[in-house]
């Protein structure tokens, strides 16, 4: 083979073997970003179980500042109980789950946070599906229950933080659920009345209070005194009169 068509043929290898690398870098920046739960030694119905949550930062330009994220059932907001996270940051429940906010992080840099969980219901995994807000609006929701079926087929989506649950020792019980805050009343919500007095009742409760033990009212037996006082004053004058013309 003469040297200008070996130089030929390796300039082109050469090419290939670039283009090759740098589609494997494009490639591979995406599968490496993710969200992930761990918790050492988890196990069904677990006590105080301590969490770490992880979510991959995917911005060039703006810091992470939130990660809200939806309990799985037979977790309520009560069962969470925040321990540590990055500086500034703290915990605060919402109806569906909880949120850790606060000073925006660095371009980059990954957002992680430990809690721990009163206990942990009776299943064989628990997916904590999460929204993470960037300092310039941008979302990212790891929540695909399934990356290979959701994303590009390769791995390259956005699956929600799963954890896998060891079998519950023998003898787990569940305890009593965390007890729920009595609801407040809020602008527009009907809130409740004092009882009072319908139209009437007063005058019913007096006549009530009127009656003898028989039932009867105490007007009837004061009327029925009052006409035979009438008639007797009125037998007594007529009476007297026919005496006079007499």
């Amino acid at each position: 083979m003469h040297h200008p068509t070996l130089a030929r043929t390796l300039h082109r290898l050469g090419a290939l073997t670039a283009a090759a690398f740098v589609v494997t870098v494009a490639t591979a920046g995406p599968a490496a970003a993710h969200a992930e739960v761990e918790a050492e030694g988890a196990r069904a119905l677990g006590r105080n179980v301590v969490l770490t949550f992880s979510a991959a930062s995917e911005s060039g330009s703006a810091g992470i500042t939130k990660l809200e994220v939806v309990l799985p059932k037979g977790i309520t907001p009560g069962d969470i109980t925040y321990k540590e996270g990055p500086d500034g940051w703290k915990l605060a429940p919402t109806g569906r789950g909880y949120t850790v906010s606060g000073p925006k992080l660095a371009v980059g840099e990954d957002a992680e946070y430990v809690v721990t969980v009163r206990q942990l219901p009776d299943a064989e995994s628990l997916v904590f599906k999460t929204l993470q807000t960037y300092s310039d609006g941008k979302v990212d929701r790891w929540i695909e229950l399934d990356d290979e079926e959701s994303g590009d087929g390769h791995g390259h989506g956005h699956p929600a933080p799963r954890l896998e649950l060891k079998p519950a020792e023998a003898g787990a019980k569940a305890i009593s659920p965390t007890p729920a805050e009595e609801p407040t009343a809020t602008a527009g919500e009907p809130t409740a009345q004092p009882a009072t007095a319908t139209p009437g009742s007063s005058a019913k409760a007096a006549a009530d209070d009127g009656e003898d033990d028989d039932g009867m009212p105490l007007a009837v037996p004061v009327g029925i005194g009052a006409a035979v006082l009438a008639l007797g004053s009125g037998a007594w004058w007529l009476k007297r009169r026919r005496t006079g013309a007499a």
